[in-house]
């Protein structure tokens, strides 16, 4: 009874906040309030370090939207961004890049692509376009590498050429150190940051003898870098203390972060990140910062036993915007700009794998305050989404679907 009593007290609050101003620049009525949408029981009887860290309640969508599928053509699709024609590029897992039209129209292989290493989690992986593409045509993107010692997380660039059948010049620029055979967690996400440099997410490459080096500031797994697009550390970054620390460090302490995406409003790069069993994340990046893994982590090994000491908050290290216990596992991650849906202005949309949804988080100064679950009833792992020229969101899965989701 004491739950029920809290939660519609917060409930009537939530709804009084949105309410109580009509002024333009107060947050968009995020829809009808509901019961959390997480009934699951959690993995941990770990306690959320402030409320509405985890299981906020759920929000619902009033306007009438649907999600339709465009094709079904993809291989295993990982990225996917919006061309400035329209159409979009996607990356498929095993080492290409097609172009794809709204109305479902997928282009043959695009050649000219660096040999990827596609077992495991690795292939091919997220891509952004340059900030000038529209005159250079180039591509940026992160990629498994197979290499002496085992794999790394690569970056690189290259041209697309007129017509459109092959990148030229391809080239490395960047490798995530050292390497490891592990085929697991490389990370894989790129984009701009507003300063016209590349921001770049790591994996600690899951193993045991790995996951220590996600708090190491002379190793480049578990982290997000921040590059020139040339590859070199980019100015302004972050200094880190101790040892050899790397000069393209931005933040430590990641696990397998597999979102990167910018608020629209403030610009601050905002992340996604797998946990264990339990303990995916949500992160607001900040410069310098130590966001945790392997030391703090709200999730568990999978054999249920506890992560190193089995703590959750250590003074130094950051605290995650929202999690979930048990996981979604989200990866590819947009903030939503468009009009044609008012109570998903700049809300945050998550592509789910395990979770098999797209994620809508409602955010108000920097704090989760809605979640709702969108297409659950389609069975598909959600690998990324995007948002449209045409202000509609597309979202790609593992199983090799491509859905335009808009207004109805």
């Amino acid at each position: 009874m004491k739950n029920t009593t809290c939660f519609l007290a917060f409930s009537a609050l939530l709804l009084m906040s949105f309410s109580c101003s009509n002024d333009k620049d107060s947050p968009a009525d995020p829809g009808t309030v509901t019961d959390p949408v997480e009934t699951n029981a959690p993995n941990s009887a770990y306690k959320p370090a402030f409320e509405g860290q985890t299981r906020i309640n759920g929000v619902k969508t009033n306007t009438s939207f649907e999600g339709v599928v465009i094709t079904s053509a993809l291989a295993s699709p990982w990225g996917v961004k919006t061309l400035p024609d329209g159409r979009l590029l996607v990356t498929e897992k095993a080492g290409q890049m097609r172009i794809v039209t709204t109305a479902g129209v997928v282009s043959s292989p695009i050649t000219g692509i660096p040999a990827v290493n596609a077992s495991g989690q690795g292939g091919l992986l997220g891509l952004c376009l340059d900030p000038e593409y529209a005159t250079n045509k180039m591509i940026y993107w992160v990629f498994a590498e197979a290499t002496t010692g085992g794999n790394n997380t690569a970056v690189a660039k290259g041209k697309l050429s007129a017509d459109e059948k092959n990148i030229e010049g391809a080239t490395v620029i960047y490798r995530a150190k050292p390497a490891n055979p592990s085929n697991l967690h490389y990370g894989g996400r790129i984009l701009f940051d507003k300063t016209g440099n590349l921001v770049v997410s790591t994996g600690e490459r899951s193993v045991l003898e790995t996951r220590p080096l996600a708090q190491s500031v002379s190793s480049g797994l578990g982290k997000v870098v921040r590059l020139t697009k040339e590859g070199q550390p980019a100015s302004g970054n972050p200094v880190f203390t101790g040892s050899g620390a790397l000069a393209e460090l931005y933040s430590i302490g990641h696990r397998n972060p597999q979102g990167l995406a910018l608020h629209p409003v403030t610009g601050e790069i905002w992340e996604s990140e797998h946990g264990p069993r339990g303990g995916d994340e949500i992160n607001r990046l900040k410069a310098g910062a130590n966001f945790g893994w392997p030391t703090i982590t709200y999730g568990i090994e999978y054999s249920g036993e506890k992560v190193g000491a089995g703590i959750q908050q250590q003074s130094g290290l950051e605290q995650p915007v929202y999690y979930w216990d048990p996981v979604v596992s989200p990866s590819g991650m947009t903030f939503y700009t468009g009009n044609r849906v008012p109570e998903w202005e700049n809300n945050l949309f998550i592509g789910a794998l395990s979770g098999m949804h797209i994620v809508r988080l409602a955010i108000e100064n920097n704090k989760v305050v809605g979640e709702e679950r969108l297409l659950a009833s389609e069975g598909q792992r959600f690998r990324d989404i995007t948002q449209g020229s045409d202000g509609a969101l597309y979202a790609v899965t593992d199983q090799g679907r491509l859905y335009k989701i808009d207004k109805k």
